[in-house]
């Protein structure tokens, strides 16, 4: 009987026995044609339902297709799946799953020492060692040092695979391209994961969607030969079990922020009684928006696929000003191309929501990365006096809270809104519970039909102009980006009048403070330090805030939604600590806002590496400021994790 490989001294069992683990991390890695995307939300699937708290980190190469074997073309899928509440995909990796040397170059660093490292062994020839950068005539699986700090499992996946499907009539390519569901079936077995979901997944996709019911058999085939392998091949002499979380009773589903954001809208079109039109140029990693949404006719969803960002944002603009919901969303250097437009949204005083999933920049910068770069793009970045609401989910499921609150705001005040998330977010995944459509309020619109009492800039008690309707009888006027006048709304080259209009604007976006909760923290209530954090940080900052307080270490959080404005108290709670701490995956743009408009001394731990915060980056730079080593710097970067063993 063919078997993988070990490299230290075990008794086989038949039988291995079962042991339970609070939590494990999981990562698939390998080349960007081998469905380590697919196996990974697999996995995330089937554990959410079996009852696990998830949470998911997809790792995407930046070349729409580096060269096949190369470290560059390395797709990876992470997942931190765990039997209580978690916030984020894992710092150290528990087991991973190279499908070829690249892979195994790419992330064997992030493995802790004595963690469980299953690799392709049929994929490390002299060809694909070559293409992986390894010296020649050098093979790491070879190495013995490999061997004493990994739990290393030499299994040939490609070999067994292609065994297992000799029969199915497959090309050979097409075979190959169910080694994901053989690495797939393997992990199920170690980590005592059941079938099921996948299968009915693998049938329903391949076998009633796609029509083709001879692949769903063979990767159904596939993954139940890599099960029983695991099974019969003795060579796990442990296999490891996560039980489930206790949640709250309701019923729950698998969510990434991308369509958490998509369902938020289309909420909201239905709670203000209006049409969505989504309005887009695709780009990484908004896109999946608009894949979204682009289903979504049954709900009344419109979309369109503009030829460019101006072109995109300017229709969304078109379509609040014929007083529908108007939406744009956009990543990275499609921000920038927007701001003109941005600024007409401003001046007309229309209802708008632009989306800006950030990635790492400037310019093209890394595609498909995380950052939160572009803060003060949003918050300042327009020509004039140009101010707008600014959002920022904190979580993916928390995508869905703040895509309505944008949209009840700007209808209530007649404002652009501004959400950002980032690619963390967007790609990333963890169960959502599903809310009760009934306990989501209403948002109320009016549109003035009365042409006596009409003035095209007459405010409310919110300082938010009339929306009238193209077409109302008695209700035209001019709309544009050039100076209005006070209550007409015709052209104005008044002095007086521009400084009027410029701060009745930038009064009404200070107003929606009245609609934002105070801040509040969380931990240490009379703590020395304060950790600030902000949209996709939470996760990581709130793990790090709250084990360091369970130690007894004076440490507070405090995470911030609403970035323009910001809650009316955050000043005088800000002055409470003596030390703040800001973590950012930027060069300190929270930082800056924070020390110029409270002058607080705020420090700033600020990672640039297209990847999202380690609770050990966090946990080193607060234990840093808490034992008085922090320093004169006003920001410093996160050091290098130390790496535990495993437990």
């Amino acid at each position: 009987m063919v078997s993988g490989t070990q490299t230290q001294d075990r008794t086989p069992s038949t039988h291995p026995r079962t042991e339970e683990i609070p939590a494990a991390v999981v990562r698939f890695a390998g080349d960007s044609g081998d469905g380590m995307q697919m196996a990974g939300t697999q996995f995330t699937d089937t554990s959410a339902i079996i009852g696990n708290d998830v949470a998911t980190l997809p790792d995407y190469p930046a070349e729409i297709r580096a060269p096949a074997g190369t470290v560059p073309g390395v797709s990876g899928f992470q997942i931190n799946f765990a039997s209580t509440d978690i916030h984020t995909p894992g710092d150290e990796v528990n087991a991973l799953i190279a499908m070829n040397p690249a892979a195994l170059k790419a992330h064997l660093a992030d493995v802790q020492l004595g963690g469980i490292v299953v690799v392709n062994e049929s994929e490390f020839d002299k060809v694909n060692l070559r293409k992986a950068g390894y010296p020649e005539g050098v093979n790491p699986l070879d190495d013995p040092e490999l061997g004493r700090k990994y739990r290393l499992y030499k299994v040939p996946i490609t070999r067994l695979n292609a065994e297992s499907l000799a029969d199915s009539g497959m090309s050979a390519k097409d075979i190959g391209r169910c080694k994901n569901m053989y690495a797939l079936g393997l992990i199920y077995f170690l980590f005592d994961r059941p079938l099921d979901t996948t299968i009915q997944y693998l049938e329903d996709y391949f076998g009633k969607k796609k029509k083709m019911p001879e692949v769903a058999a063979a990767n159904v085939k596939a993954l139940k030969a890599g099960f029983y392998f695991g099974e019969t091949a003795e060579i796990f002499p442990v296999r490891y079990h996560v039980a489930r979380a206790p949640v709250a009773p309701g019923t729950y589903r698998k969510i990434t922020g991308n369509d958490a954001t998509a369902m938020g809208l289309i909420a909201a079109a239905k709670l203000s009684g209006k049409t969505l039109v989504y309005c887009t140029y695709p780009i990484t990693p908004a896109s999946d928006i608009l894949h979204y949404l682009a289903g979504m006719r049954n709900f009344g969803v419109k979309t369109f696929q503009a030829e460019d960002e101006i072109a995109a944002i300017c229709s969304a603009i078109g379509v609040s000003f014929a007083g529908q919901l108007g939406v744009t969303g956009t990543s990275g250097p499609g921000l920038a191309l927007k701001t003109e437009a941005m600024g007409l949204a401003v001046i007309t005083e229309l209802p708008l929501i632009i989306i800006d999933v950030q990635r790492g920049g400037p310019s093209t910068g890394l595609p498909t990365k995380t950052e939160q770069s572009d803060l003060l793009q949003a918050v300042v970045g327009r020509n004039g006096d140009c101010p707008l609401v600014v959002l920022a989910a904190k979580s993916p499921s928390d995508c869905f809270d703040t895509a309505i609150e944008a949209v009840r705001i700007a209808f209530k005040y007649m404002v652009p809104v501004l959400i950002l998330t980032d690619g963390y977010l967007a790609n990333g995944a963890e169960p959502w519970r599903l809310p009760d459509p009934k306990s989501l309020p209403a948002i109320p619109v009016t549109h003035p039909t009365d042409p006596a009492t009409y003035q095209p800039y007459k405010r409310d008690e919110n300082y938010a102009r009339p929306w009238a309707i193209p077409g109302t009888p008695g209700l035209e006027h001019r709309i544009g980006g050039l100076e209005k006048a006070d209550g007409t709304g015709g052209v104005s080259y008044d002095p007086e009048n521009h400084q009027k209009m410029t701060l009745l604007r930038l009064a009404k976006v200070n107003k929606v403070a009245d609609d934002i909760p105070p801040a509040e923290t969380y931990a240490g209530a009379d703590a020395e330090l304060l950790v600030v954090s902000w949209g996709g940080t939470y996760g990581s900052v709130r793990t790090a805030v709250e084990r360091l307080h369970a130690e007894g270490k004076s440490v507070a959080g405090l995470h911030l939604r609403h970035m323009n404005p910001m809650p009316t108290n955050l000043g005088t709670l800000l002055k409470k600590y003596k030390k703040i701490l800001v973590p950012e995956l930027n060069t300190g743009q929270l930082r800056y806002i924070l020390r110029s408009r409270y002058l607080v001394d705020a420090r700033g731990l600020n990672k640039i590496q297209g990847k999202p915060f380690l609770v050990e980056d966090l946990v080193g730079g607060i234990n840093l400021m808490l034992d008085g080593k922090w320093g004169e710097a006003e920001s410093l970067n996160p050091t290098q994790h130390q790496i535990k063993a495993f437990k």
